[in-house]
C-alpha cells in the first residue's frame, strides 16, 4: 500500500460528489421497503432526514413522500403499504471543503424510474 495523500488526486468537488451519491444510495437502500401508513408519512420523512443529516458533510436534506402514491397502494384491510422509491422526492446539499453539491432523488416519469442526479455544483 502507498501512503500517498488522496487530496493530491481528488478535489473537494470530487469528494462532495462522491458523498452525495453515497447519501442518496444509502437512503434508498435503507428505507425502501419500510412499512408505511398514511398517518406515518410525516414521521418517516423526519426519520429519513435525521438519519441522513447525522452523516458527515450533509448541509441540508428534505424528504417528501407522495401521499397520493401511498394512498393508491394501501392494503385495504390493514391500511398500510411499503415505501417505494417512486414515492420519494429527496433533495440533499453536501458541503465538502470549498465545494457544495445539490443532489436529488425523484421519480422520472419518462424513464419510469426513481432517478438520483446531481442538480448543481458550486
Amino acid at each position: 500500500m502507498s501512503d500517498l495523500d488522496s487530496s493530491a488526486f481528488f478535489s473537494d468537488r470530487d469528494y462532495a460528489l462522491f458523498e452525495a451519491g453515497i447519501k442518496l444510495g444509502a437512503l434508498y437502500h435503507q428505507f425502501v421497503g419500510t412499512p408505511l401508513s398514511l398517518s406515518g408519512i410525516p414521521s418517516l420523512e423526519k426519520s429519513i432526514e435525521n438519519s441522513i443529516r447525522a452523516q458527515p458533510y450533509v448541509l441540508d436534506i428534505s424528504v417528501q413522500i407522495n401521499e397520493d402514491d401511498v394512498r393508491a397502494q394501501l392494503n385495504t384491510f390493514f391500511q398500510y403499504t411499503e415505501l417505494k422509491g417512486a414515492m420519494l422526492t429527496v433533495r440533499v446539499v453536501i458541503c465538502y471543503g470549498s465545494a457544495k453539491v445539490f443532489a436529488s432523488l425523484e421519480f422520472d416519469e419518462k424513464l419510469n424510474y426513481p432517478l438520483m442526479k446531481i442538480d448543481k455544483i458550486e
